[in-house]
């Protein structure tokens, strides 16, 4: 096993899937850039309720960033090609720009209730003049 963090983009909209014990999960490829400008495409399968559900909400060519358990392999195809590289992934969690976003307003809050901003005090006024009738 090979614990991974991969990011791409989705290729195709992920799926549902029901197993034979009636579990849901989920499937998608990912489309992963490489140092030398190609891309590899990883098949991704989840599991995990909140990866399912995370996996589910997006749509054909959004970011994504996955944990999990990566397994290389080789493809080779049907009509005699050339063999190129293959991922599977077994992911645990997923990460979008939603969760980022998400995390970065949760952090930013946390910070000021730790260290609040002071606030000016209340607006005071030079003390006006009085109308008092006894002389000091």
């Amino acid at each position: 096993m090979i614990d991974a963090l991969i990011q791409g983009t989705l290729y195709k909209v992920p799926q549902a899937r029901t197993a034979s014990n009636g579990r849901r999960f989920a499937t998608a490829n990912v489309r992963t850039p490489t140092k030398d400008g190609t891309a590899i495409f990883v098949s991704v399968i989840a599991f995990a309720e909140s990866a399912v559900t995370a996996l589910l909400a997006l749509e054909d060519g959004d970011a994504v960033a996955l944990a999990g358990e990566l397994t290389p392999k080789i493809y080779t195809p049907r009509d005699g090609g050339e063999p190129r590289p293959s991922i599977d992934l077994l992911a645990h969690r997923v990460l979008t720009e939603y969760h980022v976003a998400r995390k970065r307003k949760a952090v930013a809050e946390a910070k000021a209730l730790e260290h609040p901003t002071p606030t000016p005090a209340a607006t005071e006024t030079a003390p006006a003049e009085f109308d008092d009738p006894i002389p000091f």
